[in-house]
């Protein structure tokens, strides 16, 4: 396979590459020169993905679609997901069919379809459980409290089993809890996006429980490079964690919202604690950093800047659509703002 930072030539397919994880990391990928394609069930932001991304539009679950577009790929990047960790234990049967289900299905294709690698986006908010101790490093036992962090955690074993059985390689990526553009708020997941969208919209914030939980918060252009970096890594740890290896409480992101939009004290509202929630989880990154030489580059503060500054400008209303390369040229020179603001 290419060097990691060359990757012309490289087949890529981005499965739920409509979404949040899913544009960014197409984005970053053409960037890097390779052949990308994206399947996904729709895009949340039609204009922000890359023109040179061949769309499909499609579900895991349409075998026949999945085979043709697998088929002699170097890298599949497994993205997509059609639960969230709030709502999961609602309904476990559900939750099992829509993500343990498909991805066996996806590893059945994928083992007779000459691909190169899989690499996996698990979850290290919702996998590990309680933690007995902080930071949570990759040996840390896995109790997952909800149907999602089962459903995450089976997978991770399937793609073990498929390796041992056919040889299909993989990485696992346990994903702190991830931010930045295009993330789409109040879907259930994304509390800085919810956040700040509602303080934008001038609506209160909703807390539950005290606020004083603790999250590992990572710019998704962090976890981008990281699953980047991951296609060329051949070594033998398949489980790595991504995220900043720092903890926020939801009061500290309430307060530095304030200071970032500079409108005065935003309204609050404390709703009962979740059934499910874990009162830290902050994921140790020695790992990846020793293996991948990667390290979460974007600051918290940088990155809601950035992430506030997107999500005011994509909320603006347009009098003409505006082009895949405008949104991106836009979004470059949000950053570059937001960078200027920062260092100032």
């Amino acid at each position: 396979m290419n060097d990691r930072r060359d990757l012309c030539g490289t087949r890529c397919l981005v499965l739920g590459g409509g979404g949040f994880l899913g544009v960014n990391l197409c984005n970053a990928l053409v960037t890097c020169g390779a052949s990308v394609t994206a399947l996904g069930r729709s895009l949340a932001w039609p204009n922000a993905l890359n023109p040179r991304v061949a769309w499909t539009q499609g579900h895991l679950n349409d075998i026949s679609a999945l085979k043709e577009v697998v088929r002699g790929q170097d890298v599949v990047f497994h993205l997509a997901s059609s639960s969230i960790p709030a709502i999961s234990n609602q309904n476990p049967v559900a939750d099992l069919e829509a993500n343990v289900q498909v991805t066996v299905q996806l590893l059945d294709v994928c083992r007779g379809r000459d691909v190169g690698k899989l690499i996996f986006a698990s979850s290290g908010g919702a996998v590990y459980g309680q933690p007995e101790a902080l930071p949570i490093p990759e040996s840390s036992p896995t109790d997952p409290v909800s149907a999602y962090g089962i459903s995450k955690l089976t997978s991770e074993k399937y793609l073990a089993l498929y390796r041992h059985l056919h040889g299909l390689d993989y990485q696992i990526l346990r994903v702190a809890n991830a931010y930045g553009q295009y993330q789409v708020p109040h879907r259930g997941q994304g509390v800085v996006a919810t956040m700040i969208s509602r303080a934008l919209s001038g609506k209160p914030l909703e807390i539950w429980g005290t606020g004083d939980s603790i999250r590992d918060f990572v710019h998704v252009d962090d976890v981008v490079t990281a699953m980047i970096e991951a296609c060329a890594y051949t070594g033998a740890y398949k489980i790595m964690n991504v995220g900043s290896g720092c903890g926020l409480s939801i009061n500290q992101i309430c307060r530095d919202l304030e200071t970032v939009i500079a409108r005065g004290p935003l309204v609050k509202t404390y709703k009962p604690s979740q059934r499910g929630d874990v009162p830290a989880n902050i994921l140790d990154t020695s790992l990846i950093q020793h293996e991948l030489g990667w390290r979460p580059r974007v600051p918290w503060l940088t990155g809601l800047r950035r992430t506030v500054h997107w999500m005011a400008e994509a909320h603006q209303p347009r009098s003409r659509m505006v082009s895949r390369g405008e949104r991106i040229t836009r979004l470059n020179e949000e950053r570059a703002m937001a960078f200027t603001i920062q260092q100032g």
